[in-house]
């Protein structure tokens, strides 16, 4: 009879032990259990400055609105050529913690294309990864952005100060 093997961690529980970590420590530099330096300047994550019932769920509503946007119409558009499953992965803006005015907005967004060689098995991919800048005039605030995009689909509203819509900077982007 042979030696029973000794246990060994399984990987996906590894990968979930590491990512319950993770999220628990992301979970308590939020709600300002540890000092984090990068938060030290004029500037924060739009998740950190909205306030209020309403702030909360005009920005997540939007932000989820424009993946369901972007999904609608990756494939008659974006999703057309190269890499045929451009994912959004997240929009995110810089506030000026004071006035509220947007430093900066970019949604980021991955795909893949993957070349399989039929005499080896292997797999090749390709990875890339785009960074889309959303054209907001310089004294726009979160409050006026989230005011543009109530009521309408976020991804073709007209933006405040800008040139166009978030729509519109994706054309020049992927």
């Amino acid at each position: 009879m042979a030696a029973p093997r000794p246990f060994r961690f399984p990987r996906l529980l590894a990968s979930a032990a590491c990512g319950a970590i993770l999220f628990a420590t992301t979970l308590q530099v939020h709600a300002g259990g540890a000092h984090d330096a990068r938060q030290d300047g004029p500037y924060v994550d739009a998740s950190a400055y909205i306030q209020g019932d309403d702030q909360i769920n005009a920005w997540y509503g939007m932000t989820w609105q424009l993946k369901r946007d972007f999904d609608d119409i990756c494939g008659d558009t974006f999703c057309e050529g190269e890499y045929t499953n451009i994912e959004p992965l997240r929009f995110s803006c810089s506030v000026h913690r004071v006035s509220g005015r947007i430093g900066m907005c970019l949604w980021s967004f991955a795909a893949s294309d993957e070349h399989l060689d039929p005499t080896t098995g292997k797999i090749a991919v390709r990875v890339p990864a785009w960074r889309c800048r959303t054209s907001l005039g310089p004294l726009a605030t979160l409050e006026d952005l989230l005011a543009a995009v109530e009521g309408q689909p976020p991804l073709y509203a007209p933006l405040p100060g800008g040139q166009g819509s978030i729509f519109d900077g994706l054309i020049d982007c992927l």
